[in-house]
């Protein structure tokens, strides 16, 4: 059924006379009985009573206003929810997260992008990088959060600068006392990190890092993707664990602390991905918004 048809039997049934009703529509009488009928022959059944004075509902004609009544209202709806997310004053803003990599540009613009479009939720979700990128792609994610570089061929990146590298050590380690770590002293300890799959660039820059030290220290990936497995293994003496610097002011645990890791330990940079083809006012917005926080003021307060 057309709604187009739908919204003339409508106001056919609430006139109850057609000249009225075409009046309403701004449509001329013999057309919209034409319309009216191509809906009755299309149902298969009777909408109206029609005489030469007086136009009554069927019973299929009473149901039919009811259920039409609430279609149209639901199109319109759509219609305006649409309109909404597009202009973005309505909808959801889907965001993709690493695990280790949470920089200070994001929870900020989240914040302010909140206050500036309360109508859009925004739904973070930790997802690992390489399937981020493949989701903001399909359309199952607005936004992620990446290190870089990253296989991002056909979509937009926008840079939130770089992250430094630290150390999480347990406090009663001699290297705790330290005010930054030489990679060289990461030698013979053994390195706790994320998986590979959960950030890619940090994961090859802290390889390339030992290589450029020439160290070569055993490493232990946690079981699954989460900072917390990493520290508790640090808290519990199982050695080291290495992740952006992001981590030491999101991750707070009693006998664990942070150091900064001197080079060559990697600088990696942080980008916000996004489809080339998007049109949502709501993520330009929070692009621009997450984009003009530098993460200068993250890597100051971890070396300090």
């Amino acid at each position: 059924m057309e709604l187009r048809r739908l919204r003339y039997f409508v106001a056919v049934a609430e006139e109850l006379n057609f000249r009225r009703a075409a009046e309403r529509l701004h449509l001329a009488q013999p057309a919209l009985s034409q319309q009216v009928q191509k809906l009755e022959l299309e149902l298969g059944v009777q909408l109206l009573h029609r005489t030469r004075r007086t136009v009554a509902l069927t019973p299929s004609g009473s149901v039919l206003l009811e259920e039409a009544r609430r279609l149209l209202q639901q199109a319109e709806a759509a219609a305006r929810a649409t309109l909404d997310a597009s202009a973005g004053t309505n909808g959801k803003l889907r965001l993709g997260h690493l695990a280790d990599a949470v920089p200070a540009a994001l929870p900020r613009a989240i914040s302010r992008f909140a206050s500036r479009h309360p109508g859009v939720e925004v739904r973070p979700e930790t997802v690992p990088a390489r399937r981020a990128i493949e989701d903001v792609r399909a359309g199952r994610l607005d936004v992620a959060v990446v290190g870089l570089p990253a296989s991002t061929d056909g979509l937009h990146v926008t840079s939130l600068g770089f992250e430094g590298t630290v150390a999480a050590i347990a406090s009663n380690q001699a290297l705790s006392g330290r005010g930054s770590i030489p990679m060289s002293a990461l030698s013979e300890t053994e390195l706790i990190m994320l998986p590979r799959t959960a950030n890619p660039a940090f994961y090859d820059g802290i390889l390339a890092g030992c290589r450029e030290a020439a160290i070569a220290p055993p490493i232990t990936e946690t079981a699954e993707p989460k900072v917390e497995l990493a520290l508790l293994l640090v808290a519990a003496g199982a050695g080291i664990a290495l992740m952006p610097a992001c981590a030491a002011e999101q991750y707070k645990i009693p006998g664990v602390v942070f150091r900064p890791v001197e080079a060559p330990a990697p600088m990696t940079e942080i980008g916000l991905v996004t489809r080339t083809d998007q049109a949502s006012t709501s993520i330009t917005a929070f692009v621009r918004l997450a984009s003009t926080r530098s993460l200068t003021a993250v890597e100051t307060a971890v070396a300090a």
